[in-house]
């Protein structure tokens, strides 16, 4: 395998950054009373967020709406849709996908969320923390590093 200068850079410099984003999250789930800030889902966008900073899906707009809005569809059908939990899962994700897509805020890693949130029953509260405060928490800090500090056009016009 042979890997050229750039390609290592960007390894490092995403991988680096994705620890101390998730490391914030984890803290303040498993150090503070505050709640959770922390998804499962998060991790993916990790890569997008620090890895690929210029593609569509990891700008603001997509992280926010995409992680919010199939959690939103995964929440609805665990306490509204009376399925079983294997067709739930599936309807769910194909609705979440249909959503990003028709409002345009693709965020692919979002399209797990359906999954956590019926699989661990998650209520309404799921929106707030980790959704919302831990979609901020990622984007303020992928905003501070990819457009402060790696001086790189984020978010992208």
């Amino acid at each position: 395998m042979n890997i050229d200068k750039s390609t290592l850079q960007k390894a490092l410099i995403a991988g680096f950054f994705s620890t101390i984003t998730i490391g914030v999250l984890t803290v303040l789930t498993y150090k503070s009373s505050l709640g959770y800030f922390i998804a499962g889902s998060f991790g993916s966008s990790m890569v997008l967020l620090f890895g690929f900073p210029e593609s569509p899906f990891a700008q603001p707009k997509n992280v926010f709406f995409g992680h919010l809005c199939t959690a939103l569809v995964g929440v609805i059908f665990v306490n509204f849709i009376p399925l079983p939990i294997y067709i739930n899962i599936a309807l769910a994700v194909g609705a979440g996908v249909f959503f990003m897509i028709l409002l345009n805020i693709v965020h692919p890693p979002a399209g797990g969320n359906p999954i956590m949130v019926i699989i661990g029953s998650a209520s309404f509260e799921y929106l707030i923390n980790p959704i919302i405060f831990g979609c901020i928490i990622i984007l303020g800090l992928a905003i501070l590093v990819n457009k402060f500090i790696l001086k790189k056009n984020y978010p992208s016009k």
